[in-house]
């Protein structure tokens, strides 16, 4: 009898638990189904009904308005190039400080560990960084967006960890064959390490697709803008200004709903994909937490 009253407690318990979530999980969710709902309705239904559960017509005018405009087009070019280039200039960068910071006899090791881990309470500044960007002749393109960021510390520790838990024996079987210590990290390492790998790869994907800061400090011209400085011009963008144009659905769309629809265009991919991968964020930092 203790056990069934016991067995009652706890199922009463999850389901009161499976009730609060739910009711927070629809909080956290429907603004985001209503801004893709704003994204299709006309601005007469959103009028009327600004709290809507299901649109009564679906119109797809504010997207081809959006498209015509062509910003959010050179947005997402922007942001492909920095992912494409960003993400492996990342990754080498990271996994060969990593290594380096593994290795038990890297001459000087405590005093750069000390100096990286330094970085992550103090930095530079945003006017140092400026500068050396503008007499480096790279102010105003991708390329000074793409190479002021390159070693994330928290990432590196992360993978520094994961290398440290590697047997220190296969690396010393590799110099016994001759092999270097750009070949061990090539062909050893980071093979024994996917896992890491790809958890970096994800961390590094979605910071650059999600660069902003950096893009606005360096870029000026607005046609290499990345996909979020674009959603952020958009959203700021005074009312008034959706209403000069020469597009032909200017009398079938609404402000509200051009900004509902770059917000859905840009985080759409992001949350399509996220939750196929959710589970190697998560595996990432708990295999680099294994040893610090």
């Amino acid at each position: 009898m203790k056990t069934l009253h016991n067995k009652k407690k706890i199922d009463l318990f999850y389901i009161i638990i499976v009730i609060v979530l739910s009711f927070a999980g629809l909080i956290v969710l429907y603004p985001f189904y209503n801004a893709l709902l704003v994204s299709l309705v006309s601005q007469k239904e959103y009028i009327q009904t600004p709290f809507m559960l299901w649109p009564k017509n679906i119109t797809l005018d504010a997207y081809r308005y959006l498209f015509e405009d062509g910003s959010i087009i050179t947005g997402y070019r922007s942001t492909l190039m920095l992912v494409l280039i960003g993400v492996p200039y990342n990754l080498i960068l990271t996994s060969s400080v990593a290594y380096a910071m593994s290795r038990a006899h890297f001459p000087g090791k405590k005093f750069f560990n000390a100096m990286i881990i330094l970085t992550m309470y103090f930095g530079g500044g945003i006017i140092p960084t400026y500068l050396l960007i503008r007499n480096l002749g790279l102010l105003n393109s991708l390329a000074s967006v793409v190479l002021v960021y390159g070693v994330n510390t928290y990432n590196m520790i992360i993978m520094r960890n994961f290398f440290m838990s590697i047997p220190a024996s296969i690396e010393e079987s590799a110099k016994i064959d001759g092999a270097n210590d750009i070949v061990i990290l090539c062909r050893i390492v980071l093979p024994l390490s996917k896992p890491i790998v790809a958890t970096m790869l994800l961390f590094f994907t979605v910071d650059r697709w999600n660069e902003w800061f950096n893009a606005m400090i360096f870029l000026r011209d607005n046609s290499k803008w990345p996909l979020q400085m674009v959603l952020r011009s958009i959203v700021n963008r005074p009312m008034m200004d959706f209403s000069v144009t020469t597009s032909a659905l200017k009398d079938s769309v609404f402000a509200d709903g051009i900004k509902m629809a770059a917000v859905a265009v840009t985080m759409l991919p992001v949350m399509l994909v996220y939750p196929f991968v959710q589970k190697h964020f998560m595996k990432g930092i708990m295999l680099g937490g294994v040893k610090a």
